[in-house]
């Protein structure tokens, strides 16, 4: 039995994918068929680089897809491809009706991803403002705050030289006292 699933790659803890035909005895990361995609689950949304035409082509010869790959294959309408294929060779629908409402899912499907990506740069956006006020805010706490201790120091150097002052004056004068007394 032939089986469509994910051969692992990439470096420990940072895996990519290739999408394998394989048999099924063969060993998760061996010997393959034919390999007829890429997935890297790092990105968001995550980056499916799949070869649409050999894909159906092996769905509709017989190969099962593992769940993963089944859902990578629906996302990218491999699947309901293989569904239309069906009906034309039934005798259902007609190659042309099968192609539009091929096209019609397509473009719900593209609109729906564009949305997405959308939606989530402009979260992404919205956060680095958030955290770029959030740090503009606490520079400004601690700016403040250092403004007040220099404040502070220098209120207590000034008290000191006035205070300093006074005893260093009358420590000069107590001194000159005693100079004179010893010249005398």
């Amino acid at each position: 039995m032939v089986r469509i699933r994910l051969a692992r790659r990439g470096r420990k803890k940072k895996p990519l994918y290739d999408v394998v035909i394989a048999d099924r005895k063969a060993p998760r990361d061996g010997r393959f068929i034919e390999k007829i995609g890429t997935y890297n689950p790092h990105t968001v949304p995550a980056t499916i680089v799949l070869d649409d035409e050999r894909a159906l082509k092996w769905v509709l010869d017989g190969a099962q897809p593992t769940d993963t790959v089944k859902a990578m294959l629906s996302y990218r309408g491999v699947l309901i491809r293989k569904h239309l294929e069906i009906g034309v060779r039934k005798g259902a629908i007609t190659e042309e009706q099968a192609a539009q409402k091929f096209e019609e899912w397509k473009a719900k499907k593209d609109a729906k991803i564009t949305a997405r990506i959308e939606k989530l740069s402009t979260e992404g956006e919205a956060a680095k403002k958030a955290r770029l006020a959030a740090e503009a805010e606490v520079s400004a706490k601690r700016a403040e705050a250092l403004k007040k201790k220099q404040e502070e120091a220098a209120k207590a150097a000034e008290s000191e030289n006035a205070e300093g002052g006074e005893a260093g004056d009358a420590e000069a004068t107590a001194e000159t006292n005693e100079a004179e007394n010893t010249e005398s």
